[in-house]
């Protein structure tokens, strides 16, 4: 059995066949000297000659492994998997395109070193256009309100966290955005450090502008199925319990006035409670519906295309 590394670097990569050769030699100098080490390269499902290049960097060397994706599942995905595969005590993450840089990674290890169970990276002086920074600004306050973590930058890929925090996140969908989040709200101690940012060297970003719409969805999806006070049940079910109530409260009312020798006819009032009896109804089975999914957890398991390295062989 091979020893577990004390880190482990994970890198999820879409795209970006130019970028990685340069991220490689920079990741390796900066992981000299932080004690033994792996990196775990994630192709996304690239068509660009990513998996060429994780073999090529992978040849001969076995603290380097990759793991290529049938297609492009998402940055979420990427990362669960890497989370599944990887084998150091602590687990870095930073993303492909040389926008972060590796040489900040002794920053985030003396972070952790101080108490933390994650530290996530904040761009402090974000080398951006516009059209990105005001719009993050803006949802990184809402973030840091709704999930009570006060944090500059939730969406920075340059992390590090020890591995029980990985283990215990579930990230799927567009969850890659809230881990800092997601974190807290399990009980982890999470922090920040202020890392160097640089221009955009090679290609173009790879998400466009309804990343922003889709975070405000995916921020209140995140709170619902993290925070413990917003069960399914209970969301669903008390809405639909106050709508039984006031349903049958008006259908009671009919049966009084039908004791005082009113004849019964239908009347508008009268549809009106038996579809709140039916909304209220409907409400509850959504809610017991939505636990028996929660109960079942979440995949993240992703077909693999090609394997290098992993259990030994490619």
């Amino acid at each position: 059995m091979l020893a577990r590394p004390r880190i482990t670097m994970v890198v999820p990569a879409y795209n970006e066949a130019e970028s990685l050769p340069e991220l490689h030699r920079e990741l390796v100098q900066a992981l000299e000297g932080l004690g033994t080490w792996e990196i775990l390269y994630v192709d996304d499902g690239s068509r660009d000659g990513t998996d060429e290049v994780i073999a090529q960097v992978a040849a001969g060397d076995s603290r380097v492994r990759g793991a290529i994706l049938r297609r492009n599942f998402g940055k979420s995905a990427a990362l669960a998997t890497g989370f599944s595969l990887a084998r150091g005590e602590w687990v870095a993450t930073i993303d492909a395109d040389l926008q972060d840089d590796p040489a900040e990674l002794p920053k985030l290890v003396a972070a952790l070193e101080s108490g933390y169970d994650m530290v996530s990276g904040w761009k402090q002086n974000r080398q951006d256009p516009i059209t990105k920074t005001i719009p993050s600004r803006l949802f990184n306050s809402v973030t840091s309100a709704v999930s009570g973590v006060r944090l500059h930058d939730f969406n920075c890929g340059f992390k590090l966290y020890r591995r029980e925090v990985t283990e215990a996140l579930e990230v799927y969908g567009e969850f890659h955005r809230f881990l800092p989040a997601l974190a807290h709200w399990r009980g982890f101690r999470v922090g920040e450090c202020p890392v160097r940012h640089r221009p955009r060297r090679y290609g173009k970003s790879k998400f466009g502008a309804s990343r922003f719409v889709n975070g405000f969805l995916d921020l209140m999806s995140a709170a619902f199925i993290s925070t413990s006070a917003l069960k399914p049940l209970h969301v669903f079910g008390r809405i639909g319990l106050m709508f039984l109530l006031a349903g049958m409260g008006l259908a009671l009312w009919f049966v009084a006035l039908w004791f005082q020798g009113e004849p019964i006819r239908v009347r508008p009032l009268m549809l009106f409670g038996a579809g709140l009896v039916l909304l209220g109804i409907q409400l509850t089975l959504m809610g017991l519906l939505g636990e028996m999914i929660a109960q079942l957890g979440a995949r993240n398991d992703y077909p693999l295309r090609r394997a290098i390295n992993l259990e030994g062989r490619e």
